[in-house]
């Protein structure tokens, strides 16, 4: 059995709960901003198109700073690139709370999407360095901690906007977890908890494959601009088009089936190749119903099957794989929400959410590729 070197030493093992509470605060964010474009649509006065502009700005960002970041993260250790991305999203939630002003609520959001992106790839590679034995399974754990965030924040923003309170609430909750997690991390360290066993890796032999990683940046671009561009718009697809007030709960139990699948995902790593091909089937299936229908989407089981299958291309570059992958979520989050505001007022959002199907063919095809490298 292996045991932690913290717990070798008679302390106990909080690493992977701090790690846990900033992929939950990520997602507690993602899902809550989503929940709040509408009101924020109807405070600026903004359009479906400029809403889709407002949301894709945060992710520009996602897109700008893993790949940067992750490098650096990798060179100058886990812990410290981690403070500094948690003191700078304190400063950042900050500006968004305090200041109402477009420009600055512009800017602080494109801020908060630089750091929670960072913060995302920096943690999931910091777990597959500390656990490299149960890495694997904990990814699937802590990515459907993503997604827990992501259920429990529109509940929470439809609970606080009832009784009076604003959308800049969010950050202020934001604000909170930032600093625990801060102290978290600043406590804890990220020095590795178990011992590396010997593998023997026929597909990279321990070397950074790039190829297998821009195929799996092909594959979570088109998922995560899928994502976003569904997601940011749900809640506005039940109110302008469904004329109904649940979207909000909508929104919840789509990041809520997620949970379960995630954990499946992680406890069934050896089939990733598998289940990641039929995610990507049965997404733009589920998602053509859904637009004919007022149906919520099922399971989305598709980004931890590419984060384990990642681990066997990465080689010692975990930051870095990471961070190409995430950056690649960020072009098509970027991208296809802004995409998909301006064809939901061209054509409506029925037609929006199909065509936002349609690219999952791509993937499909980058799938096959790679489950023929690792079986």
């Amino acid at each position: 059995m292996v045991k932690s070197t913290v717990q070798q030493r008679g302390g106990r093992d909080y690493l992977w709960l701090v790690l846990f509470l900033i992929i939950f605060f990520n997602g507690f964010e993602s899902g809550g901003y989503q929940a709040s474009l509408w009101s924020i649509g109807q405070e600026y006065d903004l359009s479906t198109t400029s809403m889709g502009i407002f949301a894709a700005v945060e992710l520009l960002a996602d897109m700008l700073a893993p790949l940067l970041l992750g490098a650096w993260a990798d060179r100058v250790g886990k812990k410290r690139s981690m403070t500094v991305a948690l003191v700078v999203q304190l400063i950042a939630t900050g500006i968004v709370w305090l200041i109402p002003a477009r420009p600055l609520f512009v800017t602080g959001m494109f801020v908060l999407g630089l750091t929670t992106s960072a913060l995302q790839c920096i943690a999931i590679a910091a777990l597959a360095d500390a656990y490299p034995v149960s890495g694997k399974e904990k990814i699937g754990y802590i990515t459907s901690m993503y997604a827990f965030g992501a259920v429990v924040s529109p509940l929470a923003v439809s609970f606080y906007l009832d009784i009076g309170l604003g959308w800049r609430t969010l950050f202020v909750l934001l604000a909170v977890g930032s600093l625990a997690a801060l102290l978290g991390i600043r406590h804890t360290g990220t020095d590795a908890r178990e011992k590396a066993p010997r593998l023997r890796d026929r597909t990279t032999k321990g070397t950074f494959v790039l190829w297998g990683i821009l195929l799996l940046c092909l594959i979570m671009l088109i998922y995560v601009g899928f994502e976003n561009g569904f997601a940011f718009f749900v809640d506005t697809m039940f109110t302008d088009v469904f004329h109904a007030s649940t979207g909000k709960l909508a929104l919840s139990l789509y990041w809520a089936v997620m949970i379960p699948s995630r954990i499946l995902v992680g406890r069934f790593s050896k089939h990733a190749s598998n289940i990641l091909i039929g995610a990507i089937i049965a997404i733009p299936c589920f998602t053509v119903l859904f637009s004919l229908s007022a149906d919520s989407v099922v399971a989305l089981i598709l980004y931890p099957s590419v984060l384990n299958i990642m681990l066997s291309f990465a080689g010692k570059r975990t930051a870095t794989a990471t961070g190409m992958i995430t950056t690649a979520t960020g072009i098509g989050g970027f991208a296809l929400t802004a995409l998909t505001g301006f064809m939901s007022d061209q054509w409506g959002m029925r037609t929006a959410m199909m065509v936002l199907a349609g690219f999952f063919v791509f993937s499909l095809a980058s799938a096959i590729i790679i489950r023929r490298k690792v079986a």
